[in-house]
């Protein structure tokens, strides 16, 4: 907190579009879109209105022993748009929450069924799932196992796909498949005590903005067939098209048995998290009182009314637009801005993932040696960033743009000038 002596907060007052607004009437483009939960632009008038009307019939009941109108909407919504065969929808409030939820319903559906040795869970270096205490004990942040690691639970960790680690010609996919020889070797051996197998698709996203090929999760999923253990995909960050399809899974064309997904669902607008399942894991806790199988899990704003109209109109905001097809002109121009910054003597990767585009920033290019992370070279971006009218991020040494689906191929231009010319003075600065 004492950083903000330094970086002072910015008091944003407005959103409109792809622009922030502060309190003297600075306009900020939203590169990030605010922490990549911001879909449509702020201030969205179907977003906004459907909540309007919401609020005019009801803002929120228990979600026990009462159901909501919009809840219900949602869910059948979510239903027809996630990979066939996932057709039941429980509701979080928040993306950690969502993976709490798929880490439980995993646990315990192994004990409802007679198998309660599958305890234990995999998960994948540079992984991040939340900051609750499950989904940190499935998260490969170094900073908070080392802070927080006597509260977390023990977890199997298997080594990433990460392609910015892949040999010098190696392509993606070789890589990719390569290592998820070490996910079968974990497998082979733990089966019997793992629930499940945990991992997000595509992109690690908080884990710096890595990424690898969809060969890696047709592998997992053949895997996770063959040992009989659940396979878990956090799409929180990845769903909702940022990756250019609707969901990454369908890259690989494979379905997990439990799809947390958050952030994107209601537009940026309200908090709201759902994991979709499967019937079978649903029938495992469907049984009489006494047996005690019931699944223990609830929120005070589960399913909430207000939230949940905002999830309808952000699925109704695709249905009726043509966002995918779109999005792809826009993927295709921050390729061709990419291509810049390939060239530039501090950037020792550059890779893109649809609306995903990430620059990595290093001391040396060749050797892909890292600036040491208390030069804070990142920051140094973020601040030239503000003076030219963008709110750009970074994730430690990684610049990214993640943004709405709003901004235009112009827009898009002048982020990229901004990173070039933020970047020159992060690598300069002594």
């Amino acid at each position: 907190m004492k950083e903000h002596e330094i970086y002072p907060l910015l008091p944003i007052v407005k959103g409109d579009g792809l622009y922030l607004i502060d309190d003297q009437g600075n306009r900020y483009m939203d590169a990030v879109s605010s922490w990549w939960v911001n879909l449509f632009g702020h201030g969205r008038s179907e977003i906004k209105t459907a909540i309007q009307q919401q609020a005019d019939q009801l803002e929120q009941v228990i979600f026990a022993g009462c159901s909501n109108i919009p809840a219900i909407e949602l869910a059948e919504k979510l239903i027809q748009l996630t990979p066939k065969t996932l057709d039941r929808v429980f509701y979080a409030d928040c993306g950690s929450a969502a993976v709490e939820v798929a880490l439980k319903m995993s646990f315990q559906y192994w004990k409802n069924i007679g198998q309660p040795e599958k305890q234990r869970f995999i998960a994948l270096e540079n992984g991040y799932h939340g900051e609750t205490m499950g989904a940190l004990s499935v998260g490969d942040v170094a900073l908070y196992k080392e802070t927080y690691g006597p509260m977390l639970f023990e977890t199997i960790m298997a080594p990433s796909p990460d392609c910015y680690y892949r040999e010098e010609g190696e392509s993606w996919y070789d890589y990719s498949l390569r290592q998820s020889d070490k996910m079968a070797e974990l497998l082979e051996q733990h089966h019997h005590e793992v629930a499940a197998v945990i991992l997000e698709p595509l992109v690690q996203c908080a884990g710096n903005m890595r990424m690898y090929h969809p060969i890696y999760l047709t592998r997992v999923r053949q895997l996770c067939d063959q040992y009989n253990v659940h396979l878990i995909f956090d799409e929180i960050a990845v769903g909702f098209g940022r990756t250019g399809t609707m969901f990454a899974c369908e890259q690989a064309d494979v379905v997990p048995d439990f799809m947390c997904v958050s952030k994107g669902i209601t537009g940026g607008f309200l908090p709201l998290a759902a994991v979709v399942t499967h019937d079978s894991i649903y029938q495992a806790f469907y049984d009489d009182y006494a047996t005690l199988k019931g699944f223990l899990h609830s929120h005070s704003y589960t399913g909430n009314a207000l939230a949940c109209a905002a999830g309808v109109a952000t699925l109704d905001i695709f249905a009726k637009h043509n966002v995918l097809a779109d999005n792809q002109i826009l993927i295709n121009k921050l390729s061709q801005v990419a291509e810049r910054f390939k060239q530039h003597p501090n950037v020792g990767d550059v890779r893109q993932t649809g609306m995903i585009l990430a620059i990595e920033m290093v001391k040396n290019k060749a050797t892909k040696e890292a600036f040491d992370w208390r030069e804070r070279r990142g920051i140094k971006v973020y601040q030239y960033a503000l003076t030219q009218g963008a709110l750009l991020r970074p994730l430690a040494n990684v610049v990214y743009m993640m943004p709405p689906y709003v901004i235009t191929e112009d827009e898009i231009e002048r982020l990229a000038e901004i990173a070039w010319q933020g970047i020159n003075l992060a690598a300069d600065a002594d």
